[in-house]
């Protein structure tokens, strides 16, 4: 049976998280922005303009103090910053996907099917088609998209 999701509001998601053991701590220089820690993973959480919450950064592993962003390479994941990369382990990916499924349930976001099976990346690339992702207008021409030519060439009048 399908369950009904309500969304949360900003104040009763940032208490949810508080009551869950997530370390909330608040954005420097800014209002209703919060940066939140558990498991050695982080993402930030914003209020809209409506009382709502909405996630401002992706939830990542910690590498160094910087949130790293998840990348698939078809063969393993890795952890990304702006200084390094690393290969993703386990441990790694259990840490996110069980921080992903609790901040989910803290801001009364979906929680579909695919992400529930495991940590998934921004490009899923399962096919390995590259450039599928992308709007259709910014992907190559591929040789069955071409229109046929007459046979014979073309005609001279």
């Amino acid at each position: 049976m399908a369950k009904n999701i309500t969304e949360k509001s900003y104040d009763d998601a940032v208490a949810w998280l508080r009551e869950h053991g997530f370390d909330i701590l608040e954005a420097p220089g800014t209002q209703n922005r919060v940066f939140l820690k558990k498991l050695n993973v982080s993402a930030a959480i914003e209020k809209t303009a409506d009382g709502g919450v909405k996630i401002f950064a992706r939830p990542g592993y910690l590498v160094g103090g910087e949130i790293a962003k998840l990348i698939d390479r078809g063969y393993q994941k890795f952890l990304r910053t702006t200084k390094t990369e690393v290969p993703a382990t386990a441990d790694h990916l259990t840490a996110i996907h069980q921080f992903t499924e609790e901040l989910k349930e803290a801001t009364g976001a979906t929680s579909l099917y695919n992400e529930s099976l495991g940590t998934v990346t921004d490009n899923h690339v399962y096919d390995r088609v590259e450039e599928r992702d992308k709007p259709v207008t910014q992907r190559p021409k591929r040789p069955w998209d071409a229109k046929p030519q007459p046979a014979g060439g073309k005609r001279r009048a």
